[in-house]
This record gives structure tokens, C-alpha cells and sequence, in this order.
């Protein structure tokens, strides 16, 4: 017993020795070391242990414990070791030519990549590489975010005018046809990660929005072209004989109904061909992110990408209550989704891009090297689920997109509750409503990336979401109405939940890590809008009821809807199950010498392991935010 503590603390004394040699001569190390945690099992290989540093020179080390092994190294068989098979491996040096990015510099030199087709080998030479950011990155959040804001533009595009539409196609209501849409919405989320997988984000998102635009044509047909005619000074008479030479029936679609309006089995294609396509702007951000975006920035852009559906939301609402108020309005109405779409669409093919040739990331780089390869995405649920974490981040985004979708869903009651009755009026304090979620997305998404602080901002929010929602349901009958304060409460609801979505999505994909960031974010989309629609009718059923507090003292007597309680509840109970989060930020500890996270991850460690990795990766590899201007 005494020889095996004499041992771990000469192999202590060791790795301090090569710290303090790598800290003040860098270049003269020719030996290279990786901490990598040992897996503890197959579902969480790679969890970071939460005990102190296990080292032991030559003696079989704690299958919960931590090595320093020359990570990736190669085996005389040449296959890289991992971190099962080399826990036994304890402070080895090597001088062999790896593909690690924490490796040594003078050892990051050149990797032999073998082609699948036909075994050829090629050398790849890493010696320069660097984590690089590319201006183009601005273009993919657009299109991206124009094509998400469509998706509910289109789905939503009846909801401002219900009456109008039902009027127009009787015995069909607004109300079921957005249900058709969200339902195939469920169900495309299920192929949006093996479809990604196989084609990649470019050919998948252009293909989404050739599907797109061919809905919004089945739902419109040719009437978008409409501004076109006038602005080209073709009158209706010529453009009736145009109309006559279109090959097939198509000169007949616009003139099927006296009100430009297309038959219903038309408009009922069209939803569902959008609904089909929805899933691929809406589980794709954090995987754009990932792949264009630096580390202090993902959460921001997949705020900015996955929020943006919000503003399609509000647009419905602001432009289908102008427009839509006839039949013949109905059909103009959608001619100008239409044209829309067609546009983004022309620019989504020429502009979107794949992957850009560097990673933006440390992460990103280290995936590339070890040729991480996508499950398929049913065994990558079963993994997001194994792995510790997971599911608290899975029940906040929830809580948020449940919140958000039963308080826009009923924004009319809420409104009128509070003493707000005009439609206009009502249509933009639902559109200041989407709107607080997409600026609240920016600015906490943000905060999130400068500091990481996934938990405390996540338990702030929700937090504040129940204070919040209070006042659209409280009625206090010794004061009555108050809209200021309910349009005061509306915008900060919008503002503290609308954030817990992306930086959720984040959080899972960080603690994943390196997971399929589509299939992450595909689960938290198939279970918000299925937890969503069944809430629905339950929050509506509540709305009914009014429960009074404080009856016999007239000063506080007071009244609160059902379904705001119902929601407070909801915020309630995630709130006390997210406290409860804490998990290794995987990601962000690959991430580190990034930014200034590797700091703040030193502090935040409670054993010696965490923080000689820390150390090492500062040391071995220091990449800075000014390395992404550095020419190769």
C-alpha cells in the first residue's frame, strides 16, 4: 500500500514537472499529453469524472477515474486508442505524429486520410489549421431565419381572419387546417436529422424551400405573379389570354373560384407540403451555429434563427388582419406569401452554402479530426436520453414553447380580459408579444455567450416568467382593468420565456457533445409541439374557471383564470426540476482556449482533474479570439 502512494506521487510529481516545462518552454517539450476521462460506461463515455485525479505509474488505475494519455495516439495495429482502452496508460509520452488538436505543436503536422471510395491515402496537413469565422456566416442566419419566419407566416396566415377563410371554404375551419399543419410538422421533425445526415445542410434547407415554395403555389397558383402584371402594365384582358395558353388546366386554377381563391383539396396540399419543410428551418440552428459560428456566439444565432418564426407569427396576424378581410383579399393575400416565398427561395439557392472551409471552433475542429459520424437518429435519441443532463434542458424548452403557444393561442381572451377589445390593437400587442421573444432571444442569448451561464440565466427566466404571467389572468375588483399592465406583463413574458428555448437547445447540445446537433434539437421540437397541443384544450377547458383569493378583505379581493394558473404550475414544477441540472459542459470545456472559458471553467472545477485539463489545453493549444484573422 504504501509503494502504490509513492507511485501516484512520483506520477504527480511528474505532471507537474511537464506543466511547469510546457509554461516556460513550450517548444521544448517533444512529448504531448491529453487528459481524457475514462468511460465509466457505454451510454456516457464521455462524462467527466467527478472525482479527484487517479494516477498511478504502471498500476491498473480506477475505472471511474482520469489518465493523461497521448490522446488519439496510434497503437502498433494503427488504430487510435481511446479512453477505455488506454486508462491504463498513465502519463505516457509519445513522440508519434497524432491527429489531436491538443497535441503538441511540433506534433499537429500531418494526417493520413484515407478515401472510403478507393483507399487512397492523402496527407492532410493540420500544422496551421485554426479555428477561422467567415463573414458569410451572416448570410446562413438570414436565409435561415427568412425561411423560418415563411414556415409560420404560411401556417398561421388564416388565424388573424379566421371568419373570412371559413366563409370563403364552408364546412372547413382555420382552426383545423393549422392543426394539419402542425401534426405533419411533428412528424417531418423524425427524418429532418437522417435527411441532413445523408445530403448535408445546403442540399437539405434548398430542398425544404423548393417543398415551401411549391405549397405556397398550390395555395395560391399563379395570382402571386398579380404585382408582377401591374407593375409591367399588362391588363387583366391580356393577362386572361395569357392565362388561356398556359399549358394543362393552370390557366384554369386562378379562375376556378370567382374570388381568385384555389379549390380547398389545393390549399390542403400546400399546407401540408409547408408543414413537410417546416422542421428543416426549425431543428437546423444549432447546427448552423455549430458549423459557422464561433463559440461566443452560437447561442446568439440560434436565438436569432430559431425565434425568428415568431416575426412570421406577428406578420400573420398584422397583415392577414389588413388584407384578408375579403375573399378576393384572401387570394391577394396569399399571392403575397407566395411571392415572398419564391424570393427567398431564388436566394436560398444561390447564396446558401454548405460548411465553410475551416471550422469556426475548437469543438468543431476536434469532430472533423476524429471523423464523427451521425448515428441514425433513433439511436441518437436513445443516447441524448442515457446521457446525463439531458432531459432537464429537453423539459425547459418545452415549458418555454408551451408557455408561448397557449398564451399566442389565446392572445384574444387574454386581451379582451384586460380591457382591450379593438382588433387592432389586439393584433399588435400579439405582435409586440413575438417580437419581446425574438429581442429577449438576442439579448440573454448573448449574456449566455459571453459567460456560459446556461443554469442561472435558465432558473432567472422561469423565474421570472411566473411573476409575469400573473397579470394576465389576475383581475383585482377593487382597482379593475388595467391594459398598461397588461401590456407591461405580455412584453416581459415574451422577453424572460421566449430566451429559455435557444439557450436550452444550446445547453443539450453542449452537454451531448459530440452529438448531431439536428437530432438534439429535433427531439426538443417534436416534444414541445406535441406537449403544446395537448395542453391546448386543457388550457382552454381552465380559461373557463375563475378561482377568487383574498375574498373577504375587499382591498385584495381579486380573481385568476384557470389557465394562467395552469401555466404558472407548469413553470413551477421545470423550475424545481432544472435546479437540479449538473452536468459537464462538454463542448465548452473542448472549447476553451476560445475564449476566456477556460478561466471560468478552472474556477468552477471542484478536483484537480478538470483543472490540469484545463491547463494543458491552454497550454498545448492556445487558440484566441484574434487567431480567426491570422493568414494560414
Amino acid at each position: 500500500m504504501p509503494r502504490r502512494t509513492s507511485s501516484k506521487a512520483a506520477a504527480l510529481s511528474a505532471a507537474v514537472a511537464a506543466t511547469a516545462a510546457l509554461i516556460l518552454d513550450p517548444s521544448a517539450s517533444t512529448h504531448c499529453y491529453a487528459f481524457t476521462p475514462s468511460a465509466p460506461s457505454t451510454t456516457a463515455p464521455w462524462r467527466r469524472p467527478s472525482g479527484p485525479l487517479h494516477l498511478s505509474n504502471g498500476v491498473p488505475a480506477s475505472s471511474a477515474g482520469s489518465s493523461f494519455v497521448p490522446r488519439n495516439s496510434l497503437h502498433p495495429s494503427g488504430r487510435r486508442t481511446t479512453a477505455a482502452s488506454s486508462s491504463r496508460s498513465i502519463m505516457r509520452p509519445t513522440t508519434t505524429s497524432t491527429s489531436n488538436p491538443l497535441a503538441c505543436k511540433q506534433d499537429r503536422t500531418k494526417l493520413y486520410a484515407a478515401n472510403k471510395g478507393n483507399a487512397e491515402i492523402e496527407k492532410i496537413d493540420y500544422s496551421k489549421i485554426k479555428p477561422q469565422v467567415y463573414p458569410q456566416r451572416w448570410v446562413q442566419l438570414v436565409y435561415l431565419s427568412l425561411l423560418a419566419l415563411l414556415s409560420d407566416w404560411i401556417c398561421f396566415s388564416v388565424a388573424a381572419s379566421p371568419s373570412t377563410f371559413e366563409a370563403a371554404y364552408p364546412g372547413h375551419s382555420a382552426a383545423a387546417l393549422i392543426d394539419i399543419f402542425l401534426f405533419t410538422n411533428v412528424a417531418s421533425c423524425f427524418f429532418v436529422t437522417d435527411v441532413v445526415a445523408k445530403f448535408g445542410l445546403e442540399v437539405a434547407i434548398k430542398g425544404a424551400a423548393a417543398l415551401m415554395t411549391v405549397g405556397c403555389l398550390l395555395r395560391s397558383g399563379p395570382s402571386f405573379l398579380g404585382p408582377v402584371v401591374d407593375a409591367l402594365g399588362i391588363g387583366s384582358a391580356n393577362a386572361a389570354a395569357v392565362q388561356q395558353h398556359l399549358p394543362g388546366d393552370i390557366g384554369n386554377l386562378v379562375s376556378a373560384n370567382a374570388d381568385g381563391l384555389l379549390p380547398y383539396p389545393l390549399i390542403l396540399a400546400g399546407t401540408i407540403a409547408v408543414g413537410a419543410a417546416q422542421p428543416f428551418f426549425q431543428c437546423t440552428p444549432p447546427m448552423l451555429s455549430a458549423t459557422w459560428f464561433a463559440s461566443d456566439e452560437r447561442a446568439t444565432s440560434t436565438a436569432i434563427a430559431l425565434n425568428f418564426n415568431q416575426i412570421g407569427i406577428a406578420t400573420a396576424f398584422l397583415v392577414g388582419g389588413a388584407m384578408a378581410t375579403t375573399a378576393p383579399g384572401l387570394a391577394s393575400y396569399f399571392g403575397l406569401i407566395t411571392a415572398f416565398c419564391v424570393a427567398v427561395t431564388i436566394g436560398t439557392f444561390l447564396q446558401f452554402q454548405n460548411k465553410p472551409e475551416l471550422p469556426p471552433s475548437s469543438s468543431e475542429l476536434e469532430k472533423l479530426i476524429e471523423g464523427e459520424e451521425e448515428p441514425p437518429f433513433v439511436e441518437s435519441v436513445k443516447r441524448f436520453f442515457a446521457t446525463p443532463g439531458f432531459s432537464r434542458p429537453l423539459a425547459a424548452f418545452i415549458c418555454s414553447i408551451s408557455i408561448t403557444n397557449i398564451v399566442g393561442a389565446f392572445i384574444d381572451e387574454v386581451m379582451e380580459r384586460g380591457g382591450i377589445t379593438e382588433q387592432l390593437s389586439i393584433d399588435l400587442a400579439g405582435a409586440g408579444f413575438e417580437l419581446a421573444i425574438l429581442v429577449g432571444g438576442i439579448i440573454i442569448g448573448g449574456y449566455v455567450d459571453r459567460t456560459k451561464e446556461y443554469k442561472t440565466v435558465t432558473l432567472a427566466c422561469l423565474a421570472s416568467t411566473m411573476f409575469v404571467l400573473i397579470p394576465l389572468g389576475l383581475t383585482e375588483h377593487a382597482i379593475g382593468k388595467e391594459p398598461a399592465l397588461l401590456i407591461f406583463a405580455l412584453l416581459g413574458l415574451g422577453m424572460a420565456a421566449g430566451p429559455v428555448q435557444p439557450i436550452n437547445a444550446e445547453l443539450a447540445v453542449d452537454v451531448t457533445y459530440p452529438s448531431d446537433e439536428t437530432a438534439v434539437e429535433s427531439v426538443q421540437q417534436i416534444g414541445g409541439n406535441l406537449i403544446s397541443a395537448l395542453l391546448v384544450p386543457v388550457a382552454a377547458m381552465a380559461a373557463e374557471d375563475d378561482f377568487e383569493f383574498f375574498k373577504n378583505t375587499p382591498i385584495l379581493d381579486s380573481d385568476i383564470r384557470g389557465d394562467v394558473i395552469l401555466l404558472v404550475a407548469i413553470a413551477a414544477v421545470t423550475y424545481v426540476y432544472f435546479s437540479g441540472f449538473d452536468a459537464p459542459l462538454k463542448r465548452t470545456l473542448a472549447d476553451c482556449g476560445d475564449d476566456d472559458t477556460c478561466a471560468m471553467e478552472t474556477e468552477a472545477a471542484n478536483d484537480d482533474a478538470p483543472k490540469l485539463a484545463t491547463l494543458f489545453k491552454s497550454v498545448t493549444w492556445p487558440v484566441t479570439k484574434s487567431a480567426e484573422k491570422d493568414a494560414l
